[in-house]
């Protein structure tokens, strides 16, 4: 299985004997060794893929690099995460999604009507199995823990991705800005329940609910 480690807090070095990881196109900065790249379409594998990319207008593209030696990832100088899976599945936007072990199941999934982050339109890249994952953020990300007693409330604009036995819902007419008296208009925030783990950047991206 591939190796993933951190050069600094803003490149992925990935070590690589002949097994492969997918990654954000355009996002290797070096490598050394021998490397065999293959352009591929993201938003998950079949027909389905294929709907859910006309549904939300996400082109995302990956590409597979397979081969002997060690690859080096960074995008807009965004800070790295990583995420080890054991056969659980990770929820992450698109954006912020930087590369997978190749034997990891990527798709998406619908996570409801929302005001959500201008693009990701109503689907959530889905990260599934065993192996490691690196996501970005805009600033050091921040985990913070959901428990059955805690719900967790999140401005769209602030999450990146998030894991375990967590329920997401989507509530209109209020957010952080609207509670301080900033906000106008339509606006929106994301309660997380159960148990499990959200990762927020620091940076807001432009969001259609933050304000409309």
């Amino acid at each position: 299985m591939a190796m993933f480690r951190l050069q600094g807090s803003k490149t992925l070095a990935v070590d690589l004997t002949g097994d492969a990881v997918k990654a954000k196109n355009g996002s290797m900065v070096a490598y050394d060794g021998r490397m065999a790249f293959k352009k591929m379409s993201g938003g998950g594998e079949g027909i389905r893929g294929m709907v859910t990319r006309r549904l939300t207008g996400e082109q995302m593209t990956v590409m597979e690099v397979t081969g002997q030696g060690t690859c080096y990832f960074a995008d807009r100088a965004s800070e790295i995460n990583l995420v080890s899976l054991r056969g659980e599945k990770l929820y992450v936007e698109a954006s912020n999604l930087l590369c997978t072990d190749a034997g990891l199941r990527t798709g998406t999934t619908f996570t409801g009507l929302r005001g959500g982050a201008t693009g990701n339109g109503l689907f959530t890249t889905t990260v599934e199995g065993t192996g490691q994952a690196a996501i970005m953020s805009d600033g050091s990300a921040v985990v913070l823990r959901v428990t059955a007693q805690y719900p967790l409330f999140v401005d769209p604009g602030a999450y990146i991705a998030h894991q375990g036995n967590l329920q997401q819902h989507f509530q209109s007419g209020v957010n952080f800005r609207t509670l301080m008296g900033e906000g106008s208009g339509e606006s929106f925030q994301i309660r997380f329940e159960g148990e499990g783990l959200v990762y927020v950047q620091p940076s807001e991206r432009n969001t259609i609910g933050g304000d409309v």
